[in-house]
């Protein structure tokens, strides 16, 4: 048996909550880990994959973004998008932190992915993502899609790095503990507190309503228009961090997932980019930039366990190909996702693709959604954790996998 240096004050003044208080032999003592990692990065708020893997061989999107508009590839141009393919392109912000693992073959990209939810609400389609469960039915929000995954694979030792435990880890059958990265503080409970928070968490009532609880959603009344929109942004990210100061917390996580976890959840705000969203230069060049700078030094603290770590980073939704009259862009449909890892087959564009032009938009508007992210997903669960197709199904319901052929 492999024990865990922590002790519940230890876990306590971390910042772990809710599951974690409830800690089984599952958190506090652990056989061996097995040797592959999976770190899931959900980009709340809706980040604009268009204007970060760049369609650069579409004129209509140079047309539809008169201001935002990334440049094609040009050697003498810095802000010139970087060259993946003949048809796309990657922002320059990524240049020395994700471009380097492109070239490696250790970053590939799947466009014009993402759920059916057509909602194109913030909250509705981050719990759709987050349950994995059909979207036609009743939502059982006691049982997200990585709860149900920790629960499938053997010697699977799961933690959120987040405020809470989120949604993708609720779980009738486990608990999971969550640690916020962003803070490092001193213990916040005394021994008194902290006997009264353990007693609390071991009535049978708690434990049986713990699992449901739910993100708080909702808008508060603004007086203008103005601020509601900032109100909204700052919703969409759920209490998630900024990707500001991302590069110290990435190390920290990779350090936890070298020998005491292997199964992870990771939660990024700040991408609702309603207005002043920028090009090459602004808004959401620096958040991409910090992004980057934190997965590359994730990889990078990972050391040997690099290459048996696979990261992927998802959003609840693409947004409008359009620009708007705010110089951003507005909520959408199909989106970009990310796969990356010492194990994976990169250096490639992945999955259905069309031409980028103004009739193939859903709706006229943005991108279509040609990959299910279940259908990717489980792809990838099968072939990382050597799942059968009875054990896929067991995560994503009636959603059959789809392999890309990624690791």
């Amino acid at each position: 048996m492999t024990t865990f240096p922590f002790s519940r004050r230890d876990l306590l003044g971390a910042g772990l909550a809710g599951g974690a208080l409830m800690a089984s032999s599952r958190v506090l003592a652990v056989p061996a880990l097995g040797s592959q990692r999976l770190l899931v990065v959900f980009l709340r708020g809706a980040y604009d994959a268009a204007n970060i893997v760049v369609p650069v061989s579409s004129d209509f999107y140079y047309a539809a973004r008169p201001t935002i508009a990334i440049a094609r590839p040009d050697p003498a141009n810095p802000k010139a998008a970087l060259p993946l393919d003949s048809d796309w392109g990657l922002h320059p912000a990524l240049a020395e932190s994700l471009y380097p693992l492109w070239q490696k073959r250790q970053l590939a990209f799947v466009p014009f992915a993402g759920t059916d939810d057509m909602s194109r609400s913030h909250f509705e389609t981050q719990d759709t993502i987050e349950l994995g469960q059909p979207l036609a039915g009743s939502r059982d929000y006691r049982s997200g899609f990585l709860g149900r995954l920790a629960a499938t694979v053997a010697g699977c030792h799961p933690i959120a790095f987040s405020n809470q435990v989120p949604i993708a880890f609720h779980s009738a059958s486990l608990q999971v503990p969550n640690l916020a990265v962003n803070t490092v503080t001193k213990p916040s409970f005394d021994a008194r507190q902290q006997k009264l928070i353990e007693a609390m968490y071991a009535t049978p009532t708690a434990q049986a309503l713990a699992p449901q609880v739910a993100v708080t959603e909702g808008f508060s009344v603004r007086e203008d228009a103005y601020g509601a929109l900032q109100d909204e942004m700052a919703k969409a990210s759920r209490g998630a961090i900024n990707p500001r100061g991302f590069e110290a917390q990435a190390r920290r996580i990779a350090a936890l997932m070298q020998d005491r976890f292997n199964l992870a959840f990771l939660d990024v705000g700040g991408w609702d980019t309603h207005t002043n969203q920028g090009a090459a230069d602004g808004a959401l060049a620096n958040r991409i930039g910090d992004l980057g700078r934190g997965l590359a030094a994730f990889a990078e603290a990972s050391g040997p366990q690099w290459t048996n770590t696979t990261v992927i980073v998802i959003s609840e939704f693409g947004r409008t190909f359009r620009e708007n009259g705010n110089k951003g862009t507005d909520h959408g449909h199909g989106s970009t996702y990310w796969v990356l890892g010492g194990n994976v087959r990169g250096g490639r564009m992945v999955g259905p693709q069309v031409r980028v032009s103004a009739d193939t938009l859903n709706q006229q508007r943005d991108f279509p959604v040609l990959t299910d992210y279940r259908a990717m997903l489980g792809g990838i669960f099968a072939r990382v954790y050597g799942l059968s197709a009875r054990q896929v199904a067991a995560v994503f319901p009636e959603m059959p996998p789809v392999d890309l052929g990624l690791v």
